[in-house]
């Protein structure tokens, strides 16, 4: 398989059983004079990220303006970043396992990239509110590459694109029901903030929204096609399932990844039932390989969610693909025949963003980007799994091509049916927050210390000295009992 993220699909039985045992063995946290080093370490080296970030507290609820932003004991502010580096107001350099949430798979920062969007600033400006070339070039880019994507509209953000997708599905399968995996994050609209994180959860984190929003947002546990037989066969008394709606690799890019054949049977009883699949490429678009993730596991999805992928990182990204005929009841104006899907978004599909996210994909073709940081993902979860094992740790290490898991805590893989593990929560989120400012420490940027994203500039020598450093964390821990 040519032009992918990586040569086959891990043995997700064997993650699973690592991980089942991780949850169930006493925490192994940071010892107590490596708590203190780490803490020293931003008192003494980050005075003006904590200066800038208090300040913000007073204009910004709670500092940041997103999550991944935030960062224990206080988030880091940054200054300076390129390729596979970051460097913060205090002159702090790091290596960017972030990559901005994971879409600049050719590195933070790209030449190619920023050159052409400086270009259209010159020639056009940010936005005219009229059709520009870039949004052409760029929707043909992608329908090009993903096998499934015959149209392609573009949004704000991966958010509006899981909006768009399911207000079409109801459109064009004049039915209601959404169906979810539980555990994934679909962006924050009012119907998808259901089962976050860990399956099973629900509504518990929908404060703030009517629970009629959530009527017709079902959730099913992941890897389970009986689950998912039985809720669609359910659906047909209340008139039929929409869609379903799956990220193709797993909830929270693969924290709990899919079997091999997950999507085939997704696919298969979508079609049983006149029901829509939706994947969400928000991550494992372009990531996995230029055909994102339907590419791979080669099944095709009715439609297709992006997010920041489809402008390189750039901001203003995000969008929705599929098959023409569910596609062009989007259509703006007045074409398009029958009921349309109403979609708005003025600054959607501004020059800039079309820019760069079309010279971003050119740049990925040109460079194989997605087989190269493939590599650089491997490398790095061969060397965590090996450091786990010589010194026996009870972590897990994994990777999906460019996406690396490293679970220390396994607070995401609770499950909320076993009152012993539910009572774990807040202790090992606290200790997953604590690794995370270790590797901080130790110049790494991560998603929460627990998700790594590897971009093509990740070379050999920026891997094994993550490595090293990553050693000297792990191996900074002991067993505690709770």
């Amino acid at each position: 398989m040519t032009g992918y993220a990586l040569d086959s699909w891990p043995d997700t039985d064997q993650i699973y059983a690592a991980l089942d045992a991780l949850v169930r063995a006493p925490l192994r946290p940071l010892t107590e004079p490596a708590r203190e080093r780490i803490a020293r370490w931003f008192d003494e080296s980050c005075p003006r990220s904590r200066e800038l970030t208090d300040a913000a507290k007073e204009v910004i609820p709670g500092g940041v303006q997103h999550n991944l932003a935030f960062n224990h004991p206080f988030p880091i502010a940054i200054a300076r970043a390129a390729g596979a580096m970051l460097w913060d107001v205090d002159d702090n350099e790091y290596i960017d396992f972030l990559q901005a949430g994971g879409p600049t798979l050719l590195g933070t920062n790209h030449p190619s990239i920023r050159t052409a969007v400086n270009t259209v600033l010159d020639e056009v400006g940010p936005a005219t509110g009229l059709f520009h070339e870039y949004e052409y070039k760029l929707a043909a880019e992608i329908s090009r590459h993903m096998p499934a994507v015959e149209m392609f509209r573009m949004l704000g953000s991966g958010t509006e694109g899981v909006m768009a997708a399911i207000r079409l599905a109801r459109v064009h399968t004049e039915k209601q029901h959404i169906i979810k995996i539980g555990g994934a994050y679909h962006g924050w609209s009012d119907q998808m903030v259901f089962g976050l994180r860990i399956p099973g959860t629900g509504a518990m984190e929908a404060a703030g929204i009517p629970s009629e929003c959530l009527a017709f947002t079902q959730e099913v546990p992941p890897n389970d096609l009986t689950a998912v037989a039985d809720q669609l066969e359910a659906n047909v008394a209340l008139g039929g399932t929409a869609a379903i709606i799956v990220e193709p690799i797993g909830p929270e890019s693969g924290t709990r990844p899919v079997t091999a054949d997950y999507n085939a049977g997704l696919r298969a009883l979508c079609d049983s039932y006149q029901t829509l699949l939706i994947f969400d490429e928000v991550v494992s678009g372009f990531r996995m390989g230029l055909g994102g993730a339907q590419g791979f596991f080669d099944v095709a999805a009715d439609l297709t969610v992006f997010g920041k992928c489809v402008a390189g990182g750039y901001p203003g990204a995000g969008g929705l693909g599929g098959r023409a005929d569910i596609m062009t009841r989007l259509a703006a104006g007045l074409s398009g025949s029958g009921p349309r899907a109403f979609v708005g978004g003025t600054l959607s599909a501004n020059p800039l963003s079309c820019a760069a996210g079309y010279h971003a994909i050119v740049e990925m073709e040109r460079t194989d980007a997605p087989r190269l940081a493939g590599a650089a993902g491997k490398r790095l979860s061969d060397g965590l799994a090996r450091i786990i094992s010589d010194n026996a740790l009870p972590y897990v290490a994994y990777g999906l091509g460019s996406i690396v898991h490293l679970q220390t805590s396994g607070v995401l893989l609770l499950d909320i049916d076993d009152i012993d593990q539910l009572l774990q929560v807040d202790a090992r989120k606290h200790m997953m927050e604590e690794m995370g400012a270790a590797l901080t420490a130790h110049g790494m940027i991560t998603l929460a210390g627990s998700r790594l994203y590897c971009s093509m500039a990740d070379t050999d020598e920026v891997i094994d000295e993550a490595l090293n450093r990553f050693e000297t964390v792990l191996t900074s821990t002991a067993p505690l009992s709770i």
